[in-house]
């Protein structure tokens, strides 16, 4: 009789690397390389994820039935050739730096994979947005449904729109390089002094502060938009197909200014740009959503892609959009990458079926990365010279949950670490809603990030109802959703006057914290399926205050990636004005500690479980 079967997906060197296992189909673990190596967006060979997956199933290399990669390297040389050349000689710059890496690299793949991993079986290919179309509806609780998949670029394609039935995915249609909604987002994103492939998130939460006055300028100078949501950009004010910059001098004049100086002060022009490019992405996002409605048939729709994660726009197609459902993948970005090929290997290569479960997905509530035993985190904490407490379970939470209620910050480590860009629960530092100085205190002492950014709720599933006009559950923190006009508090007359940045400190509801300037929040429903552990301690926060529902943000701070492990979180709690940290069944009162230094290495003490 045979073993299991074996399937590793990687997704690789452009950035976001991964490596996604499934054994016979079910996903066993999968995880990002930059939660590793401390390197935010880390694009090199996901050596440590890759191994983290291999040990969490207790196999070899050996033991892999197949490899599977996320895009074709070949079919994107092939795009990036052309387009030098139709340039030429605009470009040669750009192409002397990455030609050289793609000839020793990208187009010797199958043998750079064999030589990383020590593996000597088959290597497949899926095309990208095939991978990320497969990341979508394959995971998914559909039986059927059409699928959007939408980002910067794959090899050619920027979007497509495809089908999903039983365990097929079919593509139907693609828009192509150089037209792409997700490189417009990040040229924006760039222009308004932003980092691309990790800014635009600021963007979307700086647009309710703008007004949109650019719209109009956008639609008639930047992209003729058509009806099915398929658009041409003109690439006279763009300098991504040629140059190192994303626009031209062209986009300069046409805004009658050079690009924000990054960290330079944030103006009302700034704010309304943001908002114009969020209004044009969100139409064009539902535009390309009532397509693929009228092409497939389907009552229920599956995203990924970077542009997936643009949480407000997926709220509008949600409320506004033709489907009775939609379902996101939570790495829908490159990471998710890993996860689709592999399951594209599992399902055409190996022939199996598909089995859905009604009204629940496959991912696990995305809890797919390492944990750490307790015995590992104690020998840890004792290595540092930490001041801790073990506590039992039922305290543990009460305790929690008291000293949030007295506006406590707490870093918050159980269980698996979550796969995909948010923290759910697993990695997040939290706080109390309730509090009206709870953002400010977070943004500036705690994440060091700009204070103009809001942050997400965690609320009770069956309490969600009560704070937002959500029509379903948002497990993954991909919707945003308006809260209720009930929790809203009405504005003074004498500050309805102020406008933009002016606005920040205004209490909007009796939850402020979380609600931001639009009166919007981007909500993660807790159900006690995949975290119970969390979901109890919104539960205790509830009997405590009457309250479901606490400030959930990622456990790292500005422009480093979410911890993984103990000494990860440690450092991070040190570093910084939180107030309190449980390492589950552990926790540490800052005050407690004692001196401490980021010059030893803990992570060589511990392994991962």
């Amino acid at each position: 009789m045979s073993g299991p079967t074996y399937i590793l997906g990687i997704s690789a060197f452009y950035h976001d690397s991964a490596a996604c296992l499934l054994r016979d189909g079910e996903i066993v673990a999968a995880a990002q390389e930059e939660r590793f190596t401390r390197k935010k967006g880390d694009a090199t060979y996901p050596a440590n994820a890759v191994d983290f997956c291999l040990r969490r199933a207790g196999i070899k290399p050996a033991d892999l039935a197949f490899v599977a990669f996320y895009d074709k390297p070949l079919l994107k040389f092939e795009r990036i050739l052309e387009t030098y050349l139709g340039v030429a000689p605009r470009g040669l710059r750009q192409f002397l730096m990455a030609g050289p890496l793609w000839i020793k690299e990208k187009l010797f793949m199958d043998r750079s994979l064999r030589e990383e991993l020590g593996y000597e079986g088959d290597v497949l290919y899926a095309e990208h947005h095939e991978s990320h179309a497969a990341s979508a509806f394959l995971p998914s609780p559909f039986e059927e449904a059409a699928i959007l998949t939408i980002d910067g670029v794959g090899e050619w394609a920027t979007a497509s729109i495809g089908v999903g039935v039983g365990s097929e995915v079919e593509i139907l249609r693609e828009l192509h390089w150089p037209d792409s909604l997700g490189l417009l987002y990040s040229a924006f994103t760039y222009y308004i002094g932003f980092r691309v492939n990790s800014g635009e998130y600021k963007v979307m939460g700086l647009a309710p502060y703008g007004q949109p006055r650019y719209v109009k300028l956008i639609l008639d100078e930047l992209m003729d938009l058509r009806e099915d949501g398929s658009f041409r950009l003109n690439q006279d004010y763009f300098n991504y197909t040629s140059g190192l910059t994303m626009t031209s001098r062209a986009f300069d004049r046409l805004f009658d200014r050079p690009p924000r100086t990054p960290e330079s002060k944030i103006t009302q022009m700034d704010m309304d740009l943001a908002r114009s490019v969020q209004e044009v992405c969100e139409e064009v996002m539902l535009r390309m959503a009532q397509t693929a409605r009228r092409e497939t048939g389907k009552e229920n729709l599956c995203l990924a892609g970077g542009v997936a994660l643009n949480c407000v726009g997926n709220g509008r197609i949600l409320r506004e959009g033709p489907f009775e459902n939609i379902w996101i993948q939570p790495a829908a970005g490159d990471a998710g990458g890993a996860l689709g090929a592999a399951q594209l290997a599992w399902h055409r290569r190996c022939r199996q079926p598909r089995v859905v479960t009604p009204g629940r997905d496959g991912m696990q509530g995305a809890y797919l990365g390492p944990e750490y035993s307790p015995d590992e985190i104690r020998s840890f904490l004792d290595g540092c010279g930490a001041v801790y407490e073990e506590v039992e379970r039922e305290d543990l939470l009460e305790r929690t949950a008291s000293l949030l209620a007295e506006e406590n910050v707490v870093g918050w480590f159980n269980g698996r670490m979550e796969f995909g860009p948010r923290a759910l629960g697993a990695r997040s530092i939290l706080g109390d809603a309730r509090s009206s100085r709870m953002q400010a205190q977070m943004n500036l002492k705690i994440k060091f990030r700009e204070s103009f950014r809001p942050f997400a709720p965690s609320v009770l599933a069956e309490r969600a109802g009560d704070f937002f006009d959500l029509d379903g559950d948002s497990p993954y923190m991909l919707l945003v959703a308006p809260l209720r006009e009930e929790r809203r508090v009405p504005i003074p007359d004498d500050r309805k006057h102020l406008w933009g940045i002016e606005q920040l400190n205004l209490t909007r509801s009796d939850v402020p914290a979380i609600t931001h300037v639009d009166y919007s929040a981007r909500v993660q429903t807790v159900g006690p399926e995949f975290n119970p552990a969390y979901y109890d301690l919104l539960k205790a926060f509830e009997r405590l205050t009457g309250c479901p529902l606490v400030v959930n943000t990622s456990f790292n701070v500005r422009g480093e990636p979410i911890v993984c492990s103990p000494e990860d979180a440690y450092t991070c709690f040190m570093r910084t004005s939180m107030d309190y940290l449980v390492l589950w069944p552990f926790i540490l009162d800052k005050k407690a500690q004692t001196e401490w230094s980021e010059e030893v290495d803990w992570r060589s003490k511990l392994e991962l479980d």
